[in-house]
C-alpha cells in the first residue's frame, strides 16, 4: 500500500533527514586509508544515537548493522568487517534513520584516499544520474520517467544499471511501496502523486548490470568483478517539485 504523507510528516521525516545528512557530511573527513568498515559503522551508529536518532536498519529483516559498507565490486548490503581499508578503494555507507518516528534513507559513495579516474568518473556519473532521476519525480510524471533518465544517461556515459535492487517508497517502515527502478520507459508506470516520499538510489557498475550474491544471503556482487558507486536521497513529491530530504546542501553541483 502507498501511503500519502502530510506536510506535517514531510516536515518530521526532513528533521530525520537532516541527521542523517550531518552522519554523511562528518564521514567525508572520517573515511581514509587504514579505517574499517566497522569503525565507520562504529562511528554512524555512536553520532545517530548521541544526537537523538534510531540506528533503524538494526533488525530490520534480521539485518544485524547500522550500516551496509559495500565496497568496490560490491553492489550493497555489505557487512561491516574489520579489513583496513586500501587507498584506492570505493566504499557505499547505506543507512537509515529514524528520527521522533519518522524514517529517512540515504547511501553516499566514498573514494579512500585518491581515486583511480574511471572510479571517479564513475562516482560523478552516478551522483549525476540519481539528480537527473531526482527532476522527473514530478507529481504528474510516472515512474517510468525516472528510470529512463538515469539508464539512458548512465549508458550513454558507457556504465550499466543494477536491475535487482530498486528504490522504493518510505515511511512508515524502512521499504513501502511503490518500486522505483533506475532503468525503464519515459510516460510508463505508476503516476506519481503529491505527498509520496521515495527513495531514488541509482547503483551504477563499470562492467555489466548482472549480480551474484554472496552466502551471507545479504550482499550482492556484480558478477564480472565491475565496481559499483550508489548514490541515494529520500524524496518528498510535492507541488512545487521533489523535495530532498536527505540534503547535504551540494545540489546543482555536479
Amino acid at each position: 500500500m502507498i501511503t500519502l504523507k502530510s506536510p506535517r510528516e514531510v516536515e518530521m521525516m526532513n528533521e530525520s533527514g537532516e541527521l542523517l545528512a550531518d552522519v554523511h557530511r562528518h564521514l567525508r573527513d572520517f573515511i581514509k586509508p587504514g579505517i574499517t568498515s566497522m569503525d565507520i559503522e562504529n562511528f554512524v551508529r555512536d553520532f545517530i544515537e548521541s544526537h537523538g536518532g534510531v540506528a533503524a536498519q538494526i533488525g530490520f529483516e534480521g539485518y544485524e548493522y547500522a550500516t551496509c559498507c559495500s565496497i568496490n565490486d560490491e553492489i550493497c548490503h555489505g557487512f561491516p568487517r574489520k579489513k583496513p581499508l586500501k587507498n584506492g578503494d570505493l566504499i557505499k555507507v547505506d543507512m537509515c534513520v529514524e528520527y521522533k518516528g519518522a524514517m529517512s534513507d540515504s547511501c553516499w559513495s566514498y573514494a579512500v584516499g585518491e581515486a583511480s579516474p574511471e572510479i571517479k568518473r564513475l562516482m560523478e556519473v552516478t551522483k549525476k544520474a540519481m539528480y537527473l532521476g531526482i527532476e522527473q519525480a514530478q507529481v504528474g510524471n510516472r515512474i517510468g520517467d525516472i528510470g529512463h533518465a538515469i539508464q539512458t544517461y548512465a549508458e550513454g556515459e558507457g556504465f550499466s544499471v543494477v536491475r535487482d535492487f530498486v528504490g522504493h517508497g518510505i515511511g512508515p517502515t524502512i521499504h513501502e511501496e511503490p518500486a522505483i527502478p533506475h532503468y525503464g520507459v519515459a510516460g510508463k508506470g505508476l503516476r506519481l502523486k503529491e505527498g509520496m516520499v521515495i527513495t531514488i538510489e541509482p547503483m551504477i557498475n563499470t562492467g555489466d548490470w548482472q549480480m551474484k550474491m554472496d552466502p551471507n544471503g545479504w550482499t550482492a556482487y556484480t558478477r564480472d568483478g565491475g565496481w559499483c558507486a550508489q548514490y541515494e536521497h529520500t524524496l518528498a513529491i510535492t507541488k512545487e517539485g521533489p523535495k530532498i530530504l536527505t540534503s547535504q546542501g551540494e545540489e546543482g553541483t555536479y
